[in-house]
């Protein structure tokens, strides 16, 4: 039985009174996002800091930040949950599964060129090859990495206590955790349109909180008071506006929790007002083939396919597959609802004016900035 189908991996900790709770989710790799974010928080080893999963893949840094968390566990209170992205250890030792695995990581590694494996044979100088021996190079990283390996194997999948449940995916309300399972639980893809009512907080990563929107991009977690779900996946290394975000509680019991994010984006002043624009759409990771209509240099006009929606993109978004046809980069023509002496974050810089971002929100501003 693999990890994805044992019973969920629960765990109850008694959690001290008058600490801090930091939380955070699907930092993928990315090292100087989850510093940044933690010096920003100034973060202390006498806080409690939940990892909620997806800690591990895509990114740059998938070694380098495991190492990072499993320091920061020695030192302080951490509670680094497993999420779909983290269960290598499972995959790689599951006696069961063990001989179908060498083919698909095989393949995986040489098409990702990124992620766990990928940073430990990098480190081994072991060279991703066509004929790279997947049995034998398996069995060596096994041996080389059996710290980093145990503290994988041990993860828990989720975190409750009497206020708040933390999940990566999501869970169901009508089963007991009990019965419920890891995998079910650590992929739980968009989890909020389910409609499920809980009677505490249930605190999720794993589907970018942008994917729940149409208008425009915004990374901001979000709070749903009805169904007492909180999304806080911000898509950091996974969309280019991305950001890494924070849900804080002043204590483990407490309702007043409030967010932080980082990204590292430069800072500008607006000095003009500008109002949103009525109409607007977002254009996003797995619906984004467009038609090109005409390219005009620094934008072209397009249409999304799915929709018939046409905007301007810029053309540097875009990019043309083999068969001729174009996708675009997460991108919306949203204009931003600025006044003056809002600070704003800026992603580009055109002829036009900035795609900029304004507490976690994306979006065109055509005004004048200070530094």
């Amino acid at each position: 039985m693999t990890i994805w189908e044992e019973p969920l991996r629960l765990i109850r900790p008694a959690l001290p009174e008058g600490h801090r709770i930091i939380v955070t989710s699907d930092i993928h790799g990315n090292i100087p996002y989850f510093r940044g974010l933690l010096e920003k928080l100034k973060y202390t080893e006498e806080d409690i800091l939940i990892i909620d999963g997806d800690f591990l893949e895509r990114g740059p840094d998938s070694l380098g930040l495991l190492r990072e968390i499993m320091a920061l566990s020695r030192k302080g209170t951490v509670y680094t949950l497993c999420g779909n992205c983290d269960s290598w250890a499972d995959i790689l030792t599951n006696q069961d599964r063990f001989e179908d695995s060498f083919y698909w990581v095989g393949r995986y590694v040489r098409m990702r060129r990124s992620g766990l494996l990928w940073n430990m044979l990098q480190e081994q100088n072991i060279a991703v090859t066509e004929d790279l021996d997947i049995l034998d190079t398996i069995i060596r990283i096994q041996d080389a990495y059996r710290e980093e390996w145990e503290f994988l194997r041990n993860l828990p999948v989720a975190l409750d206590t009497p206020g708040y449940l933390y999940v990566h995916g999501g869970v169901r309300p009508d089963i007991p955790l009990e019965q419920q399972n890891n995998g079910s639980c650590m992929k739980f893809d968009n989890f909020r349109a389910r409609g499920y009512h809980f009677p505490k907080w249930v605190v999720v990563g794993h589907w970018p909180v942008m994917l729940y929107r149409s208008r425009c991009i915004d990374a901001s977690p979000l709070v749903d008071l009805r169904q007492k779900v909180i999304s806080i996946d911000g898509g950091c290394e996974l969309e280019r506006t991305g950001q890494l975000n924070a849900m804080v509680l002043p204590e483990f019991y407490s309702d007043a929790f409030s967010f932080e994010s980082y990204d590292p984006f430069p800072e500008k002043t607006a000095l003009d007002p500008q109002k949103p624009n009525k109409v607007s759409y977002y254009i996003r990771w797995g619906d984004n083939a467009v038609q090109v209509l005409k390219n005009e240099g620094e934008f072209s006009m397009c249409r999304h396919i799915r929709t018939g929606y046409t905007c301007e993109i810029p053309t540097s978004y875009l990019h043309a597959q083999e068969d001729g046809s174009y996708i675009t980069r997460d991108y919306s023509d949203y204009r931003l609802d600025v006044e003056p002496g809002d600070r704003l974050r800026i992603v580009d810089e055109t002829s036009r004016g900035v795609i900029a971002k304004k507490n976690g929100r994306v979006g065109w501003y055509m005004g004048a900035l200070q530094s």
